[in-house]
């Protein structure tokens, strides 16, 4: 059986690296893959569109240079509006391709907005549910042509973003489940009580921390949840008020044998120096998951 710190991976969005637009400075990539290999991890995320080659070739060099693999993807797609799915399904159909070509065996789907960015709140009517679950069983086959898992990623911002969308979702749909602990507090749901209910789904499992006064000046609409990204809301993991320790026991409890993703959402102004910055935070992070591994 593998064991917790052998299931430990990072995502590029720890190093500041996201897709949205002006979201702040890209690190380059052969930094950001040297310095997850630096602090221990053994495999990452994709990363947006585009910022890892999308040749397989390429993709496998650059990554086995650095000694690690490629686990998942985080796609975006918008699927509850006829006007904008098929282009985010044509998207998922190139994204799952690659992911597949990588090795990759999640698929982490992010129940997109129309609008850019995580800053505006939507709330979905029974129609768009409805096209929003049939949209997501297109995504499931296109995912499974690739032989990938689907996980559903409750985001905030997105479509599927606070508890009665989570519970919706669980009730309505057979999709498996990305259990983000940042994002689900963020939304003031219980991460832990998510990790019980929902311990069959959960396919892939993003940690980060965050901290409490912070994530309420989000969710009462005083600070957008950019500029609070910036301003430091998400923590290496054990920094925050996140029951990070609840969450992984009652998985680990449960028998998951996914993979735990460091997803430390960062937004960079520019270069931080070597070994500052991402590189610091996600040793932080790495030395607390060593001390829980420890523990049990």
């Amino acid at each position: 059986m593998s064991t917790l710190l052998s299931r430990i991976a990072g995502a590029p969005i720890t190093w500041g690296v996201d897709g949205s637009p002006g979201w702040g400075h890209l690190m380059d990539p052969e930094r950001v893959l040297s310095e997850m290999a630096g602090v221990g991890l053994r495999a990452t995320e994709l990363g947006p569109d585009g910022y890892l080659p999308s040749d397989p070739a390429a993709l496998a060099e650059i990554i086995g240079r650095h000694g690690l693999s490629i686990v998942a993807g985080f796609v975006p797609a918008v699927l509850y509006t006829d006007r904008h799915a098929p282009s985010s399904l044509a998207y998922v159909r190139r994204a799952a391709a690659t992911l597949a070509a990588a090795g990759a065996h999640v698929m982490v789907l992010g129940p997109d907005s129309h609008y850019d960015g995580y800053d505006r709140s939507i709330t979905l009517d029974d129609t768009e549910w409805t096209t929003f679950f049939q949209n997501l069983g297109t995504v499931e086959d296109i995912a499974g042509e690739h032989g990938l898992v689907t996980a559903l990623h409750p985001h905030w911002g997105m479509a599927v973003c606070v508890m009665d969308d989570v519970e919706r979702f669980l009730e309505s749909s057979t999709c498996a489940m990305c259990l983000d602990t940042g994002h689900l507090y963020l939304a003031g749901a219980d991460a832990v009580g998510v990790a019980k209910m929902a311990a069959d789904r959960v396919a892939h499992v993003h940690l980060k921390d965050v901290d409490a006064a912070a994530a309420e000046r989000v969710r009462s609409g005083k600070v957008p949840f950019r500029r609070a990204v910036i301003d430091g809301m998400f923590k290496p993991l054990g920094q925050g008020d996140v029951d990070i320790a609840g969450v992984i026991s009652q998985l680990e409890a449960h028998g998951f044998t996914g993979w735990y993703v460091l997803e430390q959402d960062t937004a960079l102004a520019d270069e931080p120096a070597t070994g500052e910055g991402p590189a610091a935070d996600a040793g932080v992070s790495v030395a607390y998951l060593e001390r829980l591994a420890s523990a049990v």
